[in-house]
């Protein structure tokens, strides 16, 4: 069943409806979104929460508020699996609201209305994460809570799917990604909470995977390399065999040839 989409504002829209009105048609549309998402239709939940996306002003790149979050109710919020057994719990509730603070030396000066603006268009990029988290669709959904930390840095749930996510891309840049995630978010929880241990564990555990895809895909960066060299070396008589690395001493490398 496809979402009732009958009241969505065009981008035409936006220079004559009050922003309060788009705030409100833009609410209404998550809430649908919300109720997708409860009952597991998550394509129309995506559909909704993009098409209030589009009803909203887009994000102006100089002010980027800070936001400090309040936990939710997770009674109340959570949505998720509780058989969810990741290193960060609740990664999969989507949001009905929430609070932030705004740090006025970075951000240029906004209206009210405006920061709620903000803070929907980072709920709504969060929610549409944790439907593709729901679909295993971890790289989508990395680029989701990407944008929604771009409103609001210091978004705990986006930083904890995109840690999660980042984790099942399993790239080299990707766990990366995810140590500053974890990192960032032993900055903004409690150390008495239990999201705290689950990110500090989860930041313990990350250091050897991180070194072994560092690893593995330099090896096959120069796999790739010697291959292009030898095609090229060839016409020579040549291969990248006829050349050795030898650590200086200096930390860099000396270029030997060797018939």
């Amino acid at each position: 069943m496809e979402p009732d989409l009958s009241a969505t504002s065009t981008a035409s829209d936006h220079d004559t409806t009050p922003l309060e009105e788009l705030l409100k048609q833009a609410e209404e549309r998550k809430a649908e979104g919300n109720d997708f998402f409860r009952s597991a239709d998550l394509d129309d939940a995506i559909v909704a929460y993009k098409s209030a996306l589009e009803i909203l002003p887009k994000r102006k790149e100089k002010h980027r508020p800070q936001a400090a979050r309040e936990s939710f109710d997770d009674d109340k919020e959570d949505l998720a699996s509780t058989s969810n057994t990741s290193a960060v719990t609740n990664a999969d509730a989507v949001e009905e609201g929430h609070e932030e603070t705004v740090d006025q030396e970075k951000a240029e000066p906004v209206s009210a209305v405006e920061l709620e603006c903000a803070k929907l268009r980072a709920a709504l990029q969060a929610n549409i994460g944790a439907c593709y988290v729901k679909q295993a669709k971890h790289k989508e959904a990395v680029d989701a809570c990407t944008e929604a930390l771009l409103d609001d840095p210091n978004y705990v749930k986006a930083l904890q799917r995109r840690a999660t996510s980042g984790e099942k891309v399993n790239s080299w840049s990707s766990l990366t990604k995810a140590q500053e995630d974890y990192t960032a978010l032993l900055k903004l929880l409690s150390p008495a909470s239990s999201q705290y241990h689950d990110a500090e564990k989860a930041l313990r555990l990350l250091g050897p995977r991180l070194e072994a895809a560092q690893k593995a895909e330099t090896a096959e960066m120069m796999d790739k390399l010697k291959g292009l060299g030898n095609s090229i070396l060839g016409n020579f008589g040549l291969s990248t065999d006829n050349f050795k690395f030898e650590p200086n001493g200096g930390g860099g490398y000396s270029m030997n040839f060797v018939r």
